[in-house]
């Protein structure tokens, strides 16, 4: 689960980082009384949405030339001029692809006088089992490109759990940084603090692009950026009422509601499989030949009749599907289960493209029958290659 950045930053600063003081504002009625709370004379009008790249975005209604969603403004007037304009607008970034995200939410910020930006992350490194943290001295830019184009640049620090983060790892950290003086004292504080709060609140990822340090010599978390591992939030309820579902994609929001391990893709098959190794060989197969998955859709090996129709519905939800495959390796799910389950859902909503079902595994003969004698225009497989081979044949046919 993902938050936007002021609410990472309250996080945060609950637990001791030092954060720049700032409001968040729904309406641009609210960003007067916001900008006059703040001392000024700086301010820094930063768009919500869940997606990186804001600053080199760009709004969909405002044309090329217009500023991007994350805006210096010098006076209390040009903060409101601009939250005017950003919010209800669509901003389009890197990340969020060329639909773009909706603005419904901005952080009005106290701006900062900035000597130096660096990068750090904390994330699990999972060849090693432990939780890292990621450091480099070219903070503002892309990490991606850093490592790309000088990884040297980069340095990746694995903390023992049962030691926590140690006076070595703090060494390592802060000769990495090229930090000294107050800003080293800071960081020395501050990333014992942000190992806690990882740890604490079962992140996934902590990434703040860019760590500044100050003209005065003192260090600010300027941004925050904090995913959670979707499987710990029943132990957090603060953080999940911190969810806003009109950053996420509907199809995803119903597909958590019946426990299925779904993600939007930007293809035109849709996929129903049981098991994250089967998906993606299933995806797999589909580039293949040619076409490219809709989703990711893992009903799980213990799925029952009404959790398979609730993933068909889901699917068939989708206006890019142009053809469904569903792959079954009946195990623990029985065939004949994700067969009736098809049957249910195909009667209730319609069946608009071609529908490819291959079945292998327990009960597979009685689950064939099912969709044999459903009177329903599906078509079966006898393997994985048939059935990627039925499905594009019939997309383009």
């Amino acid at each position: 689960m993902n938050i936007h950045e002021y609410q990472a930053k309250a996080l945060l600063k609950s637990y001791g980082a030092p954060v720049a003081e700032g409001v968040a504002i729904f309406s641009a009625d609210e960003a007067e009384a916001a900008a006059k709370s703040l001392p000024g004379p700086l301010y820094v009008v930063k768009s919500q949405i869940h997606a990186g790249g804001r600053g080199k975005g760009k709004f969909k209604e405002l044309g090329p030339d217009a500023k991007g969603g994350v805006r210096l403004s010098k006076s209390v007037d040009e903060v409101v001029a601009n939250a005017k304009e950003m919010l209800g607008n669509t901003l389009v970034t890197a990340q969020t692809g060329p639909a773009g995200k909706q603005v419904n939410r901005l952080y009005i910020e106290d701006g900062a006088d900035i000597d130096r930006e660096l990068y750090l992350s904390l994330l699990v490194d999972r060849s090693v089992g432990q939780v890292a943290f990621v450091v480099s001295t070219e903070g503002g830019m892309d990490i991606e490109a850093v490592a790309h184009d000088t990884p040297e640049k980069i340095l990746t620090v694995a903390i023992d759990p049962e030691a926590g983060v140690t006076a070595a790892d703090l060494a390592k950290l802060t000769a990495a940084l090229k930090l000294e003086g107050e800003a080293k004292a800071d960081a020395e504080k501050l990333f014992p603090i942000l190992y806690k709060a990882f740890v604490e609140k079962d992140m996934s990822l902590l990434e703040i692009n860019p760590l500044i340090v100050m003209k005065n010599g003192r260090m600010r978390v300027l941004d925050a950026k904090v995913s959670f591992d979707g499987n710990a939030l029943f132990r957090h309820e603060d953080i999940k009422a911190l969810r806003d579902e009109t950053e996420e994609d509907a199809k995803e929001i119903e597909a958590s509601k019946w426990d299925l391990a779904y993600v939007a893709l930007d293809g035109n098959i849709g996929c129903m499989v049981n098991g994250a190794g089967l998906a993606m060989a299933t995806m797999d197969i589909i580039k293949l030949y040619g076409k490219e998955p809709a989703n990711f859709c893992d009903v799980g090996g213990g799925a029952g009749k009404e959790k398979v129709a609730a993933a068909f519905k889901i699917i068939t939800a989708d206006p890019k599907v142009e053809g469904i495959l569903v792959n079954i390796f009946g195990g623990i799910m029985k065939c004949d289960v994700i067969a009736e389950g098809v049957v249910a859902a195909v009667q209730e909503v319609g069946l608009k493209v071609p529908l490819v079902v291959r079945l292998e595994g327990t009960n597979v003969e009685l689950g064939k029958k099912i969709l044999n004698e459903s009177g329903l225009a599906i078509t079966a497989a006898d393997d994985l290659d048939d059935a990627a081979k039925k499905i594009v044949a019939a997309i383009n046919g």
